[in-house]
Parts: structure tokens; C-alpha cells; sequence
């Protein structure tokens, strides 16, 4: 491996972690989002993480699991809120 070789991969590690690094954190979300979250996370530890009745009481995981016993198509694909309306749609 030549020095300039070694010096462009120390570059594309460094902006790869720099890129990690600002993804993981939630400090970049929305407020409303960031109260949202802490809100659902509440609501699951007082239920003991049991999912809830209510279909926005159930994380994504549970939410696929209904999908999956209803035969849904492209539920892997969904993220919970769209899940949640093609449950219901399934349910009549």
C-alpha cells in the first residue's frame, strides 16, 4: 500500500465515524420528536414492556408480529405508524 493509499483510507475512516458519530445521537431530532419518544418509552416501562391494547401502544416489533399473523404484504418495508393503518385496514 502506497502512502497516498494510506492517507485516503485514514480520510474515509475518519468521515465515517465522524457520520456515526452524528447519527446516534437523538440530539439532532425535533423536540416534539425527542417528547414523543420519551413519551412512548414511558408508556411501555408502566405497562412492564407488555404491548398495550391499543395499536399506538405497541412498538414496531409487536406491530409486525399482527401484520404478520394478518398475511400483510411489504410489512418488513413499514414503519409503525404505517403499519398501524394497514392493520387496521386488514381488520375492516
Amino acid at each position: 500500500m502506497t502512502e497516498k493509499q494510506r492517507q485516503a483510507a485514514k480520510r474515509n475512516i475518519k468521515k465515517a465515524q465522524q457520520a456515526a458519530k452524528q447519527n446516534r445521537t437523538l440530539a439532532h431530532l425535533p423536540t416534539s420528536t425527542r417528547r414523543s419518544l420519551q413519551q412512548q418509552a414511558q408508556k411501555g416501562r408502566q405497562r412492564g414492556g407488555e404491548a398495550g391494547h391499543a395499536l399506538e401502544d405497541r412498538n414496531r416489533s409487536q406491530l409486525y408480529e399482527v401484520a404478520k399473523d394478518l398475511n400483510i404484504a411489504g410489512r418488513s418495508k413499514m414503519g409503525k405508524w404505517e403499519l398501524i393503518d394497514a392493520i387496521r385496514t386488514a381488520r375492516g
